[in-house]
């Protein structure tokens, strides 16, 4: 059995160590190395109300079961997992604060972090680290994360303060999988209530440093300070008030005017109308973001593997990023930009990356559509950049045959689709943290251990995605992943377009906001206001 004792962050060796790498070697980083939800401030002041403009409304703000990154990006600092996703790529300790590592490191014995409430006023226990955890991975229970904890076999509260995790193979993702884009910790039994789904709109009932105060769809969303938050003063904020505003104009006319402090923006024409402009802060900040197209197999006949190529053939991602976003992203491969030196296939490396018409034509036309075909593009309404990279697409696939309708729908009606696994023929905007098992594996392995959204059912693949999850070296789990991404860009599923910018405008007021690289915003827990 190996201790790990965590007084702060923990560095890469160690993070590797946590998932079965290297364990006798492991090396816990000094405390203050790194810091949750971003750099501590120095003179900060506390209080006030923060308004933030946001151009896509949550659909709702349930963790366990909306898969939206829209839900995603507020509820992480509504409710909290064992583990902070840090930007670095290591797995920093939240509600964990160290455990013991087995052996044959299938067990994980983790020591809860002491003195933490939930927003009800309630102790948090073992008990309901636990129950959790395993509802989250009861496939029954409808949880979009189901996938991620497929290798768990057991939750169990030892004590008050201990929980024993057990998985059925060495998993070098699982601290990281610990943390909050699904779930996170709620009290034991809170879905025993019919009702609870839908109170989650109404009432948190997280452990984060702010809880929700009201949720109005088609108005505004507002956190307020937990004031028994488990880390003394934290947060800084009183109030923070999520605008939802129509359009970009609406946005942009906001922050000029002060009535919005803060904001992201995705277009680069209204990113040109800020800067600048007095009392205005642009700031641009790497992502972990791709804007891509899913190819659903569902969907005939993109069932076809040749169909699939051709359009991957056809799809110039320049042009489509500079159409979108101008030059704020980069184009990528089959892997997100944040992670291409760490994870991603060289691009030399990977099949259908470069436009070639003739080689497309010849395609559908083996595939038995020498006149190309009809098909439809989902867009979904408020993602800006998809309006004008679905005018380019159309252009792009008009050279092989294709004639491309256009349907654009509420983030709703797209995440019911995506659910269903009745995907098409869409764009998707989603981020990943920084893994290659959690940004690949529930997405893409087949089912029953994946979810397979797109339909992919690609053997091959799928039994990559198994050895990259237990693989112990990390060079062997690196080269695992490269092989994983030239089969992915063989048979497309998806084409991975680009990783946009994160572009951040700010009013002079907002002091110490740090945007985090999957785009959620964990850094308004050390945001202040002079």
């Amino acid at each position: 059995m190996t201790r790990f004792d965590i007084p702060g962050a923990v560095d890469r060796r160690t993070f590797l160590a946590f998932g079965g790498l290297a364990v006798a070697a492991a090396v816990i980083g000094p405390a203050g190395a790194a810091e949750l939800y971003g750099p501590k401030p120095t003179g900060a002041k506390t209080g006030g109300t923060l308004n933030m403009g946001l151009l896509v409304e949550p659909p709702g703000l349930d963790p366990f079961h909306q898969a939206a990154d829209a839900r995603i990006r507020l509820t992480v600092l509504i409710y909290q997992g064992l583990f902070y996703e840090s930007p670095d790529g290591t797995a920093m300790p939240l509600l964990a604060e160290g455990f013991d590592l087995s052996g044959d490191r299938l067990i994980y014995t983790v020591r809860l972090r002491k003195g933490v409430k939930f927003h009800t006023g309630q102790p948090m226990t073992a008990k309901d680290v636990a129950y959790s955890y395993n509802y989250i991975r009861n496939p029954k229970n409808g949880s979009p994360g189901a996938g991620d904890f497929a290798m768990i076999t057991a939750v169990e509260a030892v004590d008050d303060a201990t929980v024993r995790i057990t998985i059925s193979a060495p998993n070098a993702a699982l601290p990281m999988t610990l943390g909050n884009k699904y779930g996170g910790v709620v009290p034991a039994g809170y879905f025993d209530d019919p009702e609870a789904k839908t109170k989650l709109n109404q009432a948190s009932v997280g452990t984060g440093p702010f809880k929700l105060s009201e949720f109005k769809p088609n108005s505004n969303a507002t956190l307020v300070r937990n004031p028994d938050y488990w880390e003394p003063g934290v947060p800084y904020l009183d109030r923070i008030n999520f605008i939802f505003v129509p359009n970009a104009a609406s946005l942009l006319v906001g922050l000029r005017n002060k009535r919005i402090d803060i904001a992201t923006l995705a277009r680069p024409q209204d990113v040109k109308q800020v800067e600048g402009v007095a009392g205005l802060t642009v700031e641009r900040k790497p992502s972990f973001n791709q804007k891509a197209i899913d190819l659903g197999a569902e969907l005939k006949p993109l069932d076809d593997e040749r169909v699939r190529r051709a359009i991957a053939l056809a799809v110039d991602k320049d042009e489509i990023m500079r159409a979108s976003i101008g030059g704020l992203g980069n184009v990528i491969g089959t892997m997100v930009a944040g992670m291409q030196d760490s994870w991603g296939a060289p691009a030399d490396k990977l099949a259908n990356q470069k436009v070639d018409i003739a080689a497309a034509k010849k395609l559908l036309a083996e595939a038995g559509h020498p006149d190309g075909f009809d098909l439809t593009l989902t867009t979904i309404i408020g993602y800006d950049w998809m309006d004008a990279a679905g005018v380019i697409l159309r252009e792009q696939l008009g050279k092989i045959g294709i004639r491309l309708a256009i349907q654009r729908v509420e983030l709703g009606v797209w995440v019911k689709n995506f659910q269903s696994k009745q995907m098409g023929f869409t764009f998707n905007d989603w981020a990943t943290v920084p893994d290659p098992n959690l940004l690949f594996y529930r997405h893409f392995h087949k089912a029953p251990e994946g979810a397979d959204f797109r339909n992919w059912k690609n053997d091959a693949a799928s039994k990559l995605l198994d050895e990259g999850r237990v693989e112990s070296d990390p060079a062997k789990r690196r080269d695992i992943y490269v092989r994983y991404q030239q089969v992915m860009a063989e048979s497309v599923p998806t084409i991975m377009l680009f990783s946009a910018d994160h572009v951040v405008v700010r009013g002079q007021k907002v002091q110490n906001y740090d945007q985090h690289p999957t785009g959620w915003y964990y850094g308004l827990a050390r945001t202040w206001i002079s």
